[in-house]
């Protein structure tokens, strides 16, 4: 019975024991080694657990074999940020040396960074990559550019570009254009330019795109440009909002206004939006030659229309296909080419600001000005001025120009109603005061009311050189209304 107690208190004991097993383990560096009441020393006792934990270690080793390690700079590159500090390139944020290369090696390294595949077939997503500048101020002397085309999904943001004096007078600042090959159809897409204050310093221009697509040009504030301020070419997508555009630094009534050269924003391309933005000094403030484009919130002072100056010039004749909204034309105008498919609507026209349709071949097609507000200065200046020193308007279709509100301006429009009163047997309803286009009545209404028992009989007997031409069988006295519009629909 002895002999069997002996051989079952161990067994009893290590079951006792286990619990204690890893406090006594995590603190055995620091216990003194004791004896148990059975006599087995504690080292001993250590050794048995040690060997007894080693089956099941190896047990599960060969069960589920450990994974490898990921190396150290494996993980590295995963945490790391993809973010770019131009200062760490070496670049100057007091403006007090040349940081050109600097910012071409930071813009370099960013084009070459971790990917997150493709976006558009051959454009590398960077995965939001973003090149900071920190809040610096930065001298250049040649325009910054990418080592290679085909890039996307990247940002550069926060801080002044200024170009050198050596700067190339027919360069951009930041350039997107196609450097080397590409598989793409386009250059870049979805880069976005934010944050930035770009100082051309009268040494070309301040931003151009070329073939890109989803572009985003977002608060900047860009000055001293000689050819233009943003540079648009072919491409679409590109989106500028919230910036602020002009050649010299004012708030208006400039003393050199007379002088003011260049273009505020040039777009050569389609499908693109300009969304509240001031163009406070430039000749013209938006050249538009491409179609589908859509202007929003645009606020438009940089050269008044006496001085030469043009806000919005859409020189795309036959193919226009832009609308212009929610806008305000500051003292400049806009000038639309053989306009076709153009929206003009919401929009507030300030010191004799008008609308001059321009014949290129005679066209003007689907053409819609409505709902806009006219304020002048009561110098007879007409709200929609027809310019036919090249051609008279022969192709006139679809064309609505009503519910305009004006002030000291010549209102004008493509359908207006006037009332006569008087005695006798013909009336006759000039219109070449209110309508646009000469010698054009397309369609024509009346009523004739006579005063008294009188009945007559009362015809239109022409309509010609935009008047009307009412008659009666006898004389009488009437009121008459004519109603009368420009707009051929087919």
């Amino acid at each position: 019975m002895k002999t069997t107690m002996v051989r079952i208190s161990p067994l009893w004991f290590i079951l006792l024991i286990m619990p204690c097993f890893f406090a006594t383990h995590a603190y055995k560096g620091k216990l003194p080694l004791r004896t148990l009441s059975s006599g087995t020393n504690h080292e001993a006792l250590m050794l048995q657990l040690n060997s007894f934990k080693a089956s099941f270690t190896k047990h599960d080793s060969i069960a589920s074999p450990p994974s490898p390690t990921p190396s150290p700079m494996q993980s590295q590159d995963l945490k790391k940020p993809h973010e770019y500090l131009v200062t760490s390139y070496g670049a100057d944020p007091t403006g007090n040396s040349d940081s050109t290369e600097a910012l071409l090696e930071a813009m370099a390294d960013a084009a070459k960074g971790p990917s997150k595949g493709f976006l558009m077939n051959g454009i590398i997503d960077l995965g939001g990559a973003q090149i900071n500048l920190q809040g610096g101020n930065y001298l250049i002397s040649k325009p910054l550019q990418f080592p290679m085309a085909g890039v996307g999904n990247l940002m550069i943001h926060g801080g002044t570009i200024k170009a050198s004096k050596n700067f190339p007078s027919n360069k951009n600042l930041i350039d997107l254009s196609n450097i080397g090959s590409t598989s793409s159809s386009y250059n870049y897409e979805y880069i976005t330019l934010k944050d930035l204050f770009l100082d051309s310093n009268f040494k070309g221009g301040g931003i151009s795109i070329k073939n890109s697509l989803r572009i985003n040009i977002d608060n900047c504030y860009i000055t001293h440009f000689t050819t233009n301020g943003i540079l648009v070419e072919s491409g679409h997508e590109t989106y500028i909002r919230n910036s602020f555009i002009g050649q010299h630094i004012t708030a208006g009534g400039d003393k050199n206004e007379r002088k003011f050269s260049g273009i505020g924003i040039n777009l050569q391309g389609n499908d693109n939006a300009i969304t509240d933005v001031v163009i406070f000094s430039a000749a013209i403030g938006i050249m538009i030659t491409g179609q589908a484009n859509i202007i929003s919130g645009v606020h438009c002072y940089n050269k008044a229309s006496a001085f030469g100056g043009t806000g919005i010039y859409l020189k795309l004749p036959g193919l226009t296909q832009t609308r212009i909204v929610n806008s305000y034309m500051d003292y400049t105008n806009i000038i639309a080419e053989d306009p076709v498919q153009l929206h003009i609507s919401s929009t507030f026209f300030f010191g004799d600001a008008n609308i001059v349709l321009k014949s290129i071949k005679g066209i003007v097609n689907g053409l819609n000005i409505v709902d806009n507000m006219f304020s002048g200065t009561n110098y007879g200046v007409e709200i929609v001025k027809l310019d036919t020193s090249i051609t008279h308007f022969s192709q006139i279709k679809q064309v609505f120009v009503e519910r305009n509100v004006v002030t000291g301006m010549n209102l004008k429009a493509t359908s207006a109603m006037i009332s006569l009163h008087g005695n006798g047997t013909s009336w006759v309803a000039d219109f070449n005061k209110i309508l646009i286009f000469p010698n054009l009545i397309s369609n024509a209404q009346y009523s004739l009311t006579a005063s008294g028992n009188m009945f007559p009989n009362h015809v239109i007997r022409n309509v010609s050189k935009n008047c009307v031409f009412i008659e009666t069988n006898e004389v009488v006295t009437a009121n008459v209304f004519v109603k009368v519009d420009q707009c051929v629909t087919s």
